[in-house]
């Protein structure tokens, strides 16, 4: 019978295990700003999307009214008036927006929009547009559109 050869050997000692934790302050502080740092760019990434949601809605509303390929033209500016008052009445607090109507509507636009394309410009059939027997034609509602477009993601609410 032989005996266990390993049996009389001794362990050699093992380095103790490194810990995961940052052994310098400036170490720990350096992670808890960049965590901060996360944490304050996720907050307002969401913030933003939250807050933009109805400008997102309403330019896809503006793009499936703008692809419709059965609407006419009365009908088709009657949808975006529509959808500029809507978006208004979104972005707005309602007693500023509800009462206006004609010109002091297309004034308020200008004002929120930073020009006068509204008054003076394309945007007037907003406000004269649902009550003329003759509807704007395809090149004026196609200007509209750009124009409610760059209104819908430029306006400061």
């Amino acid at each position: 019978m032989t005996a266990d050869p390993v049996a009389g050997l001794i362990d050699f000692p093992l380095p103790r295990e490194v810990s995961l934790w940052p052994q310098t302050w400036e170490a720990r502080l350096a992670i808890a700003l960049l965590l901060a740092a996360i944490c304050a760019t996720v907050w307002r990434v969401t913030h933003l999307r939250r807050v933009n949601r109805y400008r997102r809605e309403a330019l896809a509303e503006l793009d499936s009214i703008e692809h419709a390929r059965n609407s006419v033209p009365s009908e088709l500016l009657s949808k975006l008036t529509l959808l500029v008052r809507r978006t208004a009445l979104a972005a707005f607090p309602r007693e500023r927006v509800a009462p206006l109507v004609g010109p002091a509507w297309l004034a308020f636009l200008d004002r929120s929009y930073g020009g006068e394309e509204f008054s003076h410009g394309v945007g007037h059939p907003l406000a004269s547009g649902p009550y003329r027997q003759i509807p704007p034609d395809g090149a004026d509602l196609q200007s509209l559109v750009r124009l409610l477009r760059r209104w819908i993601r430029g306006h400061h609410a």
